[in-house]
Formats: structure tokens, C-alpha cells, sequence
């Protein structure tokens, strides 16, 4: 017995050698060395037998306690036939059962080291091509293969928003990194078709079909009949996707390694040369369970799992390769044998790489940030406006403010697209985007389906293509139904890729509450916990028409040139805000900026009183201006800060207008439990702030209907009652 054989500790790698040895040769081979069909076998083979060897180390590694997440490709390895299919040009979003995938790919790019990129990222090291060792990723800039999360489905979205980008960008001139005629593939599980982001994803890809849009997309099912614990209907996917409307169906068993190489080289073949996507249904087994850390023997029999065994890819291409009389019985061992000496080599060598350290290197992919060449790209989108309405009126909107900004936008950038539902005919719910699409055309001002997922996975792939998506989510409460695309998605590809990948997409968003007489909790949400706790992603949060304009500008150029993911919430009632004061005064209104930007986490200050200092933003700068008037005729001086930017938030400023009074009331209208104020109120201890210090907020509610809406939702009563509590106060001020 040879040293190697004394390491086994898995039943799947004692069994290969075993069935391996039963082989017999046929006398003539029917694929003599050196054939096509021969030579891809043994390509094949290598890649499968490379990533087995990958995640045995990897179970070893784990156990020795050096080792990380250990999710195996064991029993997917067929999906090396899939590269084999493909080009190292084209971009691929991959399942994380893609070992056989990663190294065959890599095998089409002379001086590539799959088996050390791997294990690097086992082990978490800092060099490892992708993420740096801040996560176990299957990825490499120079191989296409972008690094997905482990989260099921989450990528589909994205892929399919890259296969529309690629061909929109083309469309318009846009250069992307891609070739041509690439083809975008992404695969998943059978666990994963059944998730609420699968099916919207395809339903999407289907929509752009049905519709004659190019989407070159090859969508890859590795169906292995489990979801880590929960078996498949035997038959759903097949039943679900098989007679599809409008995507052709390929399916191959994964144990007939000829089978899928010919049905993957269809499959492909099909997508690159219709520009429309299709469905490879490719079945698998997962040998050696879920993970690492899985007993599977606690929820399948050994009979069960000895089933699967006969059914191993690995095995399969090892009896094609003996069948066909490529390789020797003898043969094949020496080679897995091989194979199985110098990933433990590597191991060991990438076990003595660095890892990361500290805060600083970990986390400096997250947000990157070029003040200066934001501020010129900034002023590089503003230009004069074409409508010769909008020039007669001076003084705008906030509604009519941002739509000048976006056209401004369009019309100095080509690359960038504003998409979502009701925005291109209709012009938005709220005639926002009114007149763009007539303007500059379907090709970049479009209507989508409705799924909120879809719109944001578009902007995703798009951006990654080459352009610059500024989508619009109609309602602040629809972006919870797709907030992971943000959170999980948008937010994280920088990460886990050193910022090789970014997301240059700028969110628009109508926000808030306030409408009056409209709504109910879908249409007024003060909700934006689940924003400000995402890192690196800015959230804007504009309320007069001047700040909008500009910040809208500095946005995009951010995305630009940074690459940064920007949320634009638009308050809804101030839309066609005219008057502030008293009817007709139009305060509200004014002039738009043709030039200039509002540099990322900078407040704007109102007023420069000395008693009491009014931090605020969105509807409640509106509300504290009227009360710091009202005050003011009692002789209470007030000065009012609109912070503007939610993230990142403007803390010297903060600071600053804090100590110029001693007492800082937190206006709020967002709820008391995971709100604004928070954020705020922990800037302010934190920096040292001793003063007075106090915040008011709608309550912890939904909104419901009518005038009960305002029994929910702060009013400048409430401000004003607590604003002379803290003035009449012997604590805090400056004295």
C-alpha cells in the first residue's frame, strides 16, 4: 500500500482506486491517443480529479483547524464540461460547487495555477487572486469568473442583468470587457430553482426573450436531489423547465462525461450563436455531503449514499478514459495519485502564506473614495437644458429638479441608463422622468418588469458591462422585497474581489411619508434600517431642489469613477413643494444649479442661532425651518442642519454645529427603533458631545390610511413643544 493510500479517509476516495483496478482495456481503443475526443477526456479528467483532490485537502486542512469552508464540489465535477464548452472569455457567475468548472477553465489559459487559487482561499490567505483571503470564493479576474457569494440565487439577477448589459453596451458603443459574442453562464442548484430570486430571474430572462431583446445567458442546473438536507421531488426540475415556453431545454447525466461535453458544446453553441438563453439541465450527485461540518448519515441511509456512488463523474470519465482506451487501469491511479501528492504539496506551501491584518487592509475594498475626481467628474455632467419650458422657469421643483439633473445626465453620458417600472412613457409615478424617454430613446430610458429584484440585478450587470445604471425602485417599502440585492449583491462584490469588480449603479428611490390624503404603508415608509447598516454603499437623502440636482450629479460621478453603490431617496411630498412658510411664498422652490456638486457626507446649514441646534433631514427640514421661525419670533435663536447624507454621515459637521450651541434636538422622521436619530445620537456621544441633547420621531409603526397617518408620523408640534423644553432648560448650552 503506497503512503497516499494510507491518507484516505473518505469512503469516495477509497472507492475510486477500487473500481478503478476492475477496469479492462478494449484491444483496438476506440479513441487512439492523440484524437480530439481522447485529448478532451483527458483534459476532463485532470480538471475533475484536481478538484476532488481540492476538497479531500480541504476536509484534511478543516480538521487540522487551518482550514475554512470547506462546501465541496465532490459529485459536480461534470461541470468541468461545461468550461470545456466555453471560452475563458466568457463571463461566468458560478455555483459553489464549481471546482471542476474553475480548473478546467483555467486549463485554457497558459500560466494559470488553479490549484494554488484555490487553496489559498481554503486556508484564507492574503494573496489569494480574488478575495484576498476575506472569503473562499471561486474567482479570477484574468479566468472571467466572478466571485459569488454562497447565498442561493442571490447571483441570477446579476447574470442576468450582465447578459442585457453586454448587449446594450454593444448596442450603444459602450466598450466592455467582455468580447462581442460572449456568452454569460451561471449555475445553481436544484434547491436553488425554487427560490423566489430563481424563478423572477429566469421569469426576467424569459420577458427579454418573448420580447426579441439579446440576452446571451446559458443558465446551468447542477441537480444533485438535495438541498443540503431536504431531497428534490424526483423529476421537478425536469417537470418545471423541460417544456419551458420559449427556453430550450439541454440535459445531460453527469456519470457520461461524452454526454455532457457534446450536450454543454450544444447548449453553448446555441446561446452564443441566438443571443437568447437556454437551460442545461445537468445531473449530478454531492458525494461526501453538504460541507465539512455535515453528518450526512443523520438524514440519509447508507444505502442511500452508497447509491450514489456508481453515479461519481469521477469515476465515469475514469472508466471512458480506460473503456476507450486512452489511459491504463494502472494508469489512471498514477495519475489521481499524482494529482493527490501535489495538492498536498500546495497545501503545505499555501499553509506558510500571510494572512490578513488588521481593520485597515481587511475592510479597504469596501468604499473607495477619490474626492477630487469625483468632484470633476461631477461637474463634467452638468449642461444646459434642451427643454425651453424648463429655461423660463427659473425657480424648480424638487421634482422638476431632479429630472433636469437626470436629463443633464443622459445627455453628457452616454453609458448611462435609467430604467424601472412606469419611468419611460409614463414618465414615473410622479412624472419625475418626464420626457426622457422621448429624448434619448428606449435604448437607455426603458420601462422593466415588475420585480424589484430583476430591476436591481439589471442595474448589477449592466454596470459590470460597462455602463452606468441609475434604476428607479417606485417606492421605498418595494425595495425590501429585494433588499439582499443590495446587502448580499451590490455591496459585497467589491469585497470579496479587492475591488477588481464594482457596482457603479446610483438607486432612485421615492421615499418617506407625508403624503397627504394617499398611500398607506406601501406608498409611506419611513423605513431605512435596513440601508444604513450596509457597508460601504452611500444614501443620499436630498430635500431641496438645489441639494438634489448636485447631489444627484455627485452620485453618479461617484459610481463613475469609484464605483461606489448609491441609494437616492427622494421625499415624495416635497416632489411639488412650492411654498414653505405661507401660501404662495415659494420658498421651496429654486434655481437649478447648471454647475457644481455636493461632495459625499457634507450637512447644509440654515440659520445661525445660538440657543439651540436642529439636526434633520428629508421632510424634516421643511418642518424645523417653520418651527426655528416660529421660535425665533419668541427670541430663540436656532440654527437648523440638514445632514443630506444619510452614508456617509457628516460627522465633523455634526460635531461642529453641535458645540455651537450646547443643545441638539435630533428631528427624525423616520421611526424611534432603527431610525435616523440613532445613527445621530451615537455620532454625537461618541465624538464627546456633553451638551443637551434630545430626539423626536415618528413612532414604531406602519403607516396606515388617511389622518390616522398622522398620529403615527412626527409634526412640528411635537418639535416645537420639545425644542422650547430644551431652551427653557437650565442644562447644556454653550455656557
Amino acid at each position: 500500500m503506497s503512503p497516499s493510500e494510507h491518507q484516505r479517509t473518505e469512503p469516495v476516495d477509497d472507492n475510486f482506486p477500487r473500481r478503478v483496478r476492475e477496469l479492462s482495456a478494449p484491444e483496438p481503443p476506440s479513441f487512439p491517443p492523440g484524437t480530439e475526443r481522447a485529448a478532451q477526456l483527458l483534459d476532463l479528467f485532470d480538471s475533475q480529479c484536481g478538484s476532488r483532490h481540492l476538497d479531500l485537502e480541504a476536509r484534511e486542512l478543516g480538521k487540522r483547524g487551518v482550514g475554512y469552508y470547506s462546501i465541496g464540489s465532490s459529485g459536480h465535477e461534470s461541470n468541468a464540461a461545461v468550461a470545456a464548452a466555453l471560452r475563458h472569455t466568457d463571463p461566468a457567475l458560478l455555483h459553489y460547487r464549481s471546482g471542476g468548472f474553475y480548473l478546467r477553465r483555467a486549463a485554457q489559459l497558459p500560466g494559470s495555477q488553479p490549484l494554488r487559487d484555490v487553496l489559498l482561499g481554503v486556508v484564507a490567505a492574503a494573496e489569494e487572486p480574488i478575495a484576498g483571503g476575506r472569503h473562499k470564493v471561486f474567482g479570477n479576474a484574468e479566468l472571467s469568473v466572478l466571485p459569488q457569494t454562497s447565498t442561493i440565487a442571490s447571483h441570477l439577477p446579476r447574470a442576468v442583468g450582465l447578459a442585457f448589459g453586454l448587449e446594450r453596451a454593444a448596442k450603444l458603443g459602450v466598450e466592455s470587457e467582455w468580447p462581442r459574442d460572449s456568452v454569460v453562464v451561471c449555475s445553481f442548484g436544484d434547491a436553488s430553482v425554487n427560490h423566489s430570486t430563481a424563478t423572477g430571474a429566469i421569469n426576467t430572462a424569459l420577458h427579454c426573450a418573448y420580447q426579441r431583446i439579446p440576452l446571451p445567458l446559458l443558465l446551468v442546473c447542477e441537480d444533485n436531489g438535495i438541498g443540503i438536507s431536504v431531497a428534490t421531488p424526483r423529476g421537478w426540475v425536469s417537470r418545471t423547465f423541460a417544456n419551458r415556453p420559449g427556453l430550450p431545454y439541454f440535459a445531460a447525466e453527469g456519470h457520461h462525461p461524452l454526454e455532457c461535453l457534446e450536450t454543454a458544446e450544444r447548449a453553448a453553441a446555441w446561446v452564443r450563436e441566438q443571443r437568447a438563453p437556454a437551460f442545461l439541465h445537468l445531473r449530478t450527485v454531492r458525494l461526501m455531503g453538504h460541507a465539512g461540518s455535515d453528518v450526512e448519515s443523520g438524514y440519509r441511509s447508507r444505502e442511500e449514499i452508497l447509491a450514489d456512488y456508481p453515479r461519481d463523474p469521477l469515476l465515469a470519465t475514469a472508466e471512458a478514459l480506460v473503456r476507450h482506451g486512452v489511459l491504463s487501469p494502472a494508469e489512471v491511479i498514477d495519475r489521481y495519485e499524482a494529482k493527490r501528492a501535489e495538492v498536498a504539496e500546495t497545501a503545505e506551501w499555501a499553509l506558510g502564506r500571510r494572512k490578513l491584518t488588521g481593520f485597515a487592509e481587511i475592510a479597504e475594498p469596501i468604499a473607495r473614495n477619490t474626492p477630487g475626481e469625483v468632484r470633476s467628474r461631477a461637474r463634467e455632467l452638468s449642461v444646459p437644458t434642451t427643454d425651453s419650458s424648463a429655461q423660463q422657469r427659473p425657480e424648480l421643483t424638487l421634482a422638476q429638479s431632479i429630472n433636469r439633473s437626470l436629463e443633464g445626465i443622459l445627455a453628457r453620458d452616454g453609458r448611462t441608463l435609467v430604467f424601472g417600472q412606469d419611468v419611460a412613457r409614463k414618465g414615473g409615478v410622479y412624472g419625475v422622468t418626464r420626457g426622457l424617454h422621448r429624448r434619448f430613446g428606449a435604448g437607455r430610458v426603458f420601462d422593466t418588469v415588475l420585480d424589484e429584484q430583476s430591476i436591481l440585478g439589471t442595474a448589477l450587470g449592466s454596470g459590470l458591462a460597462g455602463l452606468l445604471p441609475i434604476p428607479e425602485i417606485q417606492y421605498l417599502a418595494y425595495l425590501h422585497n429585494a433588499a439582499d440585492q443590495i446587502r448580499g449583491e451590490a455591496s459585497t462584490l467589491g469585497f470579496f474581489s479587492r475591488g477588481r469588480y464594482r457596482n457603479p449603479m446610483v438607486v432612485r428611490v421615492p421615499a418617506y411619508a407625508y403624503q397627504k390624503g394617499f398611500g398607506g404603508h406601501f406608498h409611506n415608509d419611513n423605513s431605512v434600517a435596513a440601508l444604513l447598516d450596509v457597508p460601504g454603499i452611500v444614501v443620499a437623502s436630498p430635500s431641496r431642489p438645489d441639494d438634489a440636482a448636485a447631489m444627484l450629479r455627485t452620485c453618479v460621478a461617484a459610481a463613475a469613477v469609484d464605483g461606489r453603490v448609491c441609494v437616492f431617496l427622494e421625499p415624495i411630498a416635497l416632489y411639488h413643494t412650492r411654498d414653505l412658510y405661507e401660501p404662495g411664498d415659494g420658498s421651496w422652490t429654486a434655481a437649478f444649479p447648471e454647475e457644481g456638486e455636493v461632495e459625499l457626507g457634507s450637512a447644509r446649514r440654515y440659520l445661525d442661532g445660538s440657543d439651540l441646534t436642529l439636526v434633520t433631514s428629508g421632510n424634516g427640514l421643511a418642518m424645523s425651518l417653520r418651527v426655528a421661525r416660529r421660535l425665533g419670533r419668541h427670541g430663540i435663536g436656532v440654527r437648523v442642519l440638514d445632514l443630506r447624507w444619510l452614508a456617509p454621515l457628516p460627522r465633523e459637521r455634526l460635531h461642529a454645529e453641535a458645540a455651537a450651541t450646547g443643545r441638539v434636538l435630533v428631528v427624525d422622521e423616520t421611526r424611534a427603533s432603527g431610525g435616523i436619530s440613532e445613527r445621530v445620537v451615537t455620532a454625537l456621544v461618541d465624538g464627546g458631545f456633553s451638551g443637551l441633547l434630545r430626539r423626536v420621531t415618528s413612532g414604531d409603526c406602519f403607516v396606515p390610511l388617511g389622518e390616522a397617518a398622522y398620529r403615527v408620523l412626527l409634526d412640528e408640534q411635537t418639535v416645537e413643544k420639545t425644542a422650547l423644553e430644551m431652551v427653557h432648560s437650565e442644562e447644556g448650552g454653550r455656557g
